[in-house]
């Protein structure tokens, strides 16, 4: 019997969001998203001043069609934050927003959420900046204490706070270096380096610890040095993650869906529309 075309359009438009060979979503214990700075696609990747990230890229998931969603930084951090770059064009201090965000909606699903600012002068400080931190970079301010959609001032920490004990991680957590160590300032011949080794310094033993359990990395950059059409790279990596290069094109929505998604969480702005990234998973963790 012949399918009725608006059926057979329906599963079409399924399977291209979805694809017939991806793997059911995992549930990672914890997700730990880094965001960069100000760089490009091939300015990372097989760099030689990037040898960290490159192995990284190596042994998970690079999409090589990852795109930042405008200039300057700030609205590219809401709109990974909330599915919405909240009507706001430039990096000005200070805002306040009540809408729908991913920190919340953990809270609300009794999940936990922390960020972690390097230079954030105190836990819940809502300062525009302070040496090399800047509050541009940290999203999740904007909503501490809202009447609405709100975040509580703990979940606002400085990276001093990052769990040594990673078991105690909360599900997800969002790490900013300062702009020293983001790629964001300095020498234009150190900057790379410098946020590589930091990364390095900062998070190798967790890496190595999540391989064993069942924790994600997630590495991107805010935005490209307005030369390479806004192209990004963008790293998964942990035991659930098929190793390997995929073209499947996404933005900062698409990461944001993604989250949701592998938790069960409504979907904040734009990430409703956006595909989930469903062809790099294991179909099983490796042990």
């Amino acid at each position: 019997m012949a399918v009725p075309l608006a059926l057979a359009t329906s599963i079409l438009c399924i399977e291209l969001a979805h694809g017939d060979n991806a793997s059911p979503l995992p549930r990672p214990d914890h997700i730990v998203l880094v965001i960069e700075e100000n760089h490009a696609y091939s300015q990372i990747i097989n760099s030689p001043d990037a040898p960290y990230i490159n192995r990284l890229a190596a042994q998970g998931a690079l999409f090589t069609q990852s795109f930042g969603i405008t200039h300057p930084s700030q609205p590219n951090y809401l709109a990974l934050f909330s599915g919405s770059m909240q009507g706001i064009t430039d990096n000005s201090c200070p805002h306040t927003f009540t809408t729908s965000n991913l920190g919340h909606n953990l809270i609300a699903a009794g999940l936990t959420f922390a960020g972690y600012s390097e230079d954030l002068p105190s836990v819940g400080s809502d300062i525009c900046s302070e040496g090399h931190y800047v509050r541009k970079h940290n999203p999740w301010v904007n909503w501490q204490d809202s009447a609405t959609n709100g975040l509580p001032a703990t979940t606002n920490l400085p990276m001093t706070n990052f769990p040594t004990e990673y078991n105690t991680l909360p599900t997800v957590s969002i790490i900013v270096p300062n702009q020293l160590n983001d790629m964001h300032s300095g020498k234009k011949s150190e900057m790379i380096q410098a946020g590589d080794l930091w990364l390095q310094t900062h998070l190798n033993a967790y890496v190595q610890w999540a391989q064993q359990h069942n924790s994600l990395l997630i590495v991107t950059w805010d935005e490209d040095n307005k030369k390479e059409n806004n192209r990004i790279a963008t790293l998964f990596i942990g035991p659930m993650v098929q190793a390997g290069r995929y073209e499947q094109r996404i933005t900062h929505y698409n990461v944001l869906r993604t989250i949701e998604d592998l938790y069960g969480l409504s979907h904040s702005g734009a990430s409703t529309a956006a595909i989930p990234v469903t062809h790099i998973w294991r179909s099983a963790p490796l042990p």
